[in-house]
C-alpha cells in the first residue's frame, strides 16, 4: 500500500472513532479497528466468530469488553448530542 492511501485510510479510520465514540485517540483508532473487523466477521462468517471465541475464551471476553466499551461510548456521545440539541 502506499503511503497516501495509508494516510487517507487512517483519516477514515479516525472519523469513524470520532463519529462512533468522541474519541481519536490512538488507542481507540486501534479499538474501532478491532471492533469493525470482529464485527465483519461475526456478521459474515459467524461459523469462523464462533470457533474463534470458543478456541480463545479469553481473547473472547476481551472482544466483548471491547463491544461494550464502545456501545458505552457511543450512548454517551448521542445522550451528549441529544442534550445539546434540546438546550438549542
Amino acid at each position: 500500500m502506499n503511503s497516501e492511501f495509508h494516510t487517507q485510510f487512517h483519516a477514515l479510520v479516525e472519523k469513524l472513532a470520532e463519529l462512533t465514540t468522541g474519541d481519536t485517540s490512538e488507542d481507540m483508532i486501534e479499538k474501532i479497528k478491532v471492533w469493525a473487523i470482529y464485527n465483519h466477521i461475526h456478521k459474515t462468517m459467524p461459523a469462523l466468530a464462533s470457533h474463534w471465541s470458543q478456541s480463545h475464551p479469553e481473547a473472547r471476553a476481551e472482544v466483548r469488553a471491547l463491544f461494550e466499551e464502545i456501545r458505552d461510548k457511543n450512548q454517551a456521545l448521542r445522550q451528549a448530542s441529544a442534550a445539546g440539541k434540546e438546550s438549542e
